[in-house]
Formats: structure tokens, sequence, C-alpha cells
């Protein structure tokens, strides 16, 4: 008798990690299959390599500019890159919540309605230039003092794969705000197992590379995930995309200002 194999390809074992570079970068991918729930909530777990893959390319980034042009445009040109890497998603979630937490006037349905419009008010803009205002200073500082030492560059990769594991960790603790969505398929089918080994393996190297240090950045990001999640959870009962995406972005500035700070 004929035994048929049914093994599967390769690249669909993959799947998890290519659906998160597509969910959290414009890094392509090419045209992936319709994903499965538990493919998409398995992806959950490679947010923090994703950073690290898109911290990589933005410290290598770093070394070239730096050898061309001084820290100021450097930083300009760094920020640029940075936003096209992650095709200003996370950046459109911050504009939607900034919105919606001033316009919705404390009710969770008015708040979850104005985030899925399209459009941009005064406060979004504000809070947007704000932020990749500070943004700019924090890597102007960095790529500066990263002219004494040259492994310097490598803590641009920090910021990325922890802000990447507070949503991870957001999507795994918290219930989901809305009834459908991409979100709910993460929360519904993620492994908290693998989530918190993730975590603990992320933490442990981070120790090792940061030594000491590593106490004044990793309370940045936890005080920006249990501050940002508490309102949350006081607003929306939950978590939704943009919200992930506003805690990715001001985890991303508070664990650069860290940096600053500690180096």
């Amino acid at each position: 008798m004929e035994i048929k194999n049914h093994k599967q390809p390769f690249f669909l074992h993959l799947q998890p990690l290519l659906i998160s570079i597509q969910f959290l970068s414009s890094l392509p991918v090419g045209r992936l299959p319709m994903p499965k729930d538990k493919d998409i909530g398995a992806s959950l777990t490679y947010y923090p390599i994703v950073g690290g893959l898109l911290g990589l390319i933005l410290s290598a980034l770093a070394v070239g500019l730096m050898q061309v042009f001084g820290s100021f445009l450097s930083a300009a040109i760094l920020l640029t890159v940075w936003v096209l890497l992650t095709g200003a998603l996370h950046i459109d979630g911050l504009g939607d919540c900034a919105d919606a937490w001033m316009g919705g006037l404390g009710s969770k349905k008015r708040t979850l309605e104005l985030m899925k419009d399209p459009t941009s008010g005064p406060i979004a803009i504000a809070v947007l230039v704000l932020l990749l205002l500070l943004k700019f200073a924090a890597l102007e500082a960095l790529l500066a003092q990263s002219l004494a030492r040259q492994s310097y560059y490598l803590v641009l990769i920090w910021p990325l794969i922890l802000s990447r594991m507070s949503a991870m960790i957001l999507f795994a603790t918290t219930p989901y705000a809305r009834k459908s969505g991409l979100g709910k398929a993460i929360s519904e089918h993620l492994s908290i197992n693998a989530v918190w080994g993730v975590c603990c393996v992320v933490l442990v190297v981070a120790c090792l590379v940061f030594r000491w240090y590593v106490i004044g950045v990793v309370l940045a990001g936890a005080f920006v995930f249990m501050f940002l999640r508490r309102l949350m959870l006081r607003r929306i009962d939950g978590c939704t995309g943009d919200t992930a995406g506003a805690l990715i972005e001001i985890s991303e500035v508070a664990i650069l200002l860290a940096c600053v700070a500690s180096f």
C-alpha cells in the first residue's frame, strides 16, 4: 500500500514568524496563505524577534550614517527609516488612541468608535509631533554618546525588542475589547507559557548585556506598561490593536530615554 507523505512545506512552519513580521513592520514577506487563527496566536511570541530584527537594521544603518554625517542629521535619517520600517502602523495607533481618549469623554463605546475613525484631529497631531520630537532628541543623544564607544550602537536594539515584548505581554494578560479583529484571534489562541518563556529569555539576555544598567531600562518599560494598561482597562475594559501600537510607541521613547540616562 502506498503511503502518502503529508508533510507541510517548510515555509508553513515559519508562518507565525512571517505573520508577526507582516503585522509589525513593512518588511516584505511575500504573499502569505490565509493564516489560521492558531498561527495568528502563535505569532505573538515572535514579537521580540521582529523588534530585534528591526533594531539590527537600524543599528547597522546608524554605524554607516555616523561615518558620513554628524549625530544630528544621522538621527533625523534614522528616525525616518524607523518610521518607514514600521509602516507608521504604531504611530497611527497612537494617534487614534489620543483622539479617542480625548473625544471619548469616558465612554467605552464612543472611545472604540473614535479609534476606528480614519481622520486625525489636533490632539493626535500634537501627540505625534511631541513623541517624534522626543524620539529624535533621544536618538541624537545616543548617537553622540556612541562616538566614544562603537558598541554603543547596539543599544538601539533594546527599545525595539522590549517595547514589542510589552505588546506581547499586553495581549497575554489583557482582555480584547472588541468582539472581532486580529487581536481577538491572538488573545484566544496565544500560549501563555510560551509568552512567559520568551520574556524570561529576553530579560536574561538583557541582564547579560546591560548588567546593573538593566534596572533603569526595565523599570521604564514596566512603568509605561502598567500605567497604559490601567488606562485601557479603566476606559475600554481591555486592549485593541491601536492601544498595542500606542504602547509600543510610548515604550520605545521611555526606554530610549532610560538608555540615555543610564549610559
